[in-house]
């Protein structure tokens, strides 16, 4: 993901996503795909712009089509995260088999204090880390750093912070590469089972939640407004 500053998930990076595991698709002998932000960041998120109710209502779907391919992909699949994996994009490695990240990089879902939530995370995070931390993570908006995520199972290598790339390649060396494609292909989708059957239907109503009754709160738009407008929002609670 190159899209500065911090990689956001706008329209264009989601379908560009897209497009890229549709070519992945098509090519069987792939062992191990890869999701990374250039530069220092991973990504801090959607785009803040596209986040008020007209836009929401086409790229909310779009997001979650965009992470379903992330399930059903071909082989097995890793989040590479340095700095800041945010909202939208901590979602988007929570669709990931694996997550590796540096040391000094961090995870959180701010998205309540814009008077939001991540659906996605709300199906992902829960089978990944139990529902507590989960509950905690979604609702507090608190950011943690990868050695939080790490005790809780989540992040499976931690690496020092200019060590990520050789990281990955001892862990694909070592776990991927001597197995043949095809059994990694049936290996990885067979592991996701569990997961797909209870995030699925658990996106659908997140999503039926957020398009249907969030966006028609006057909060949920003041909160995008006051973020743009680089001013303290004003809840009316509604």
């Amino acid at each position: 993901m190159d899209q500065p500053p911090g990689n956001l998930l706008s329209v264009a990076m989601v379908r560009a996503l897209r497009e890229a595991l549709r070519d992945i698709a098509g090519r069987p002998a792939v062992k191990w795909v890869t999701v990374e932000g250039a530069g220092d960041e991973f990504s801090y998120g959607a785009k803040i712009q596209e986040h008020l109710p007209d836009e929401m209502r086409v790229i909310l779907p779009e997001t979650h089509e965009m992470l379903r391919q992330w399930l059903a992909c071909a082989a097995p699949t890793a989040a590479l995260v340095r700095g800041r994996c945010l909202g939208g994009g901590f979602e988007l490695a929570l669709a990931c088999d694996d997550i590796l990240a540096t040391a000094d990089a961090s995870f959180g879902l701010p998205e309540v204090k814009l008077s939001a939530f991540p659906p996605a995370a709300a199906a992902f995070l829960p089978a990944r880390v139990g529902a507590t931390r989960a509950s905690r993570a979604i609702v507090s908006g608190a950011i943690q750093p990868a050695s939080y995520w790490h005790d809780a199972g989540l992040v499976s290598v931690m690496a020092p912070p200019n060590d990520l790339a050789d990281a990955a390649a001892e862990s694909f060396v070592r776990h991927l590469a001597p197995h043949s494609a095809a059994a990694l292909s049936h290996a990885a989708r067979a592991a996701r089972l569990m997961l797909i059957a209870h995030a699925l239907p658990v996106i659908e109503a997140a999503e039926r939640l957020y398009l249907d009754s969030l966006l028609n709160t006057e909060d949920a738009r003041e909160g995008v407004e006051a973020f743009i407008d680089k001013r303290p929002p004003t809840w009316k609670n509604r």
